[in-house]
């Protein structure tokens, strides 16, 4: 087997990895660095849900070397209908790579309402702009 044959399965297998590790959670992320088309590691997620008027904290993470986490819902507790938010903090990892940026936080805001078996959040970031979907 060629060198590339052996990368290219291990790059396979380390998706069906992660897959497998996320099917298990209700929520995963991923961070991707327009600027370079990178993975971005060591960003560091928050999920919050809102009760009433003001956001319960529920867990935090911190991307891996894929730029992923891949099991960010608390384990143990059953995701719910209602309103969650993830937050990425930009403005530290922007700093820890010496760079500026206009966006210190990134929150995202999404409505669960059962239609899914597992949330996936990526984003997209540049040093001042962002985008986010509904992953899957």
């Amino acid at each position: 087997m060629n060198a590339i044959s052996r990368i290219a399965g291990g790059i396979l297998l380390a998706s069906c990895t992660t897959l497998a590790m996320a099917a298990g959670n209700p929520l995963s992320v991923h961070v991707l660095n327009l600027e370079d088309g990178l993975p971005s590691s060591d960003v560091h997620v928050t999920l919050e849900r809102l009760q009433g008027q003001s956001w319960q904290p529920l867990s935090e993470g911190v991307t891996n070397e894929q730029g992923r986490i891949t099991e960010l819902f608390p384990q143990g507790q059953t995701l719910q209908d209602g309103t969650y938010k993830v937050t990425f903090k930009t403005g530290d990892w922007f700093a820890q790579h010496e760079a500026k940026t206009f966006f210190p936080e990134v929150p995202v805001i999404f409505a669960v309402d059962a239609s899914v078996e597992h949330y996936h959040i990526p984003l997209l970031l540049s040093p001042y702009g962002f985008s986010t979907y509904r992953g899957n």
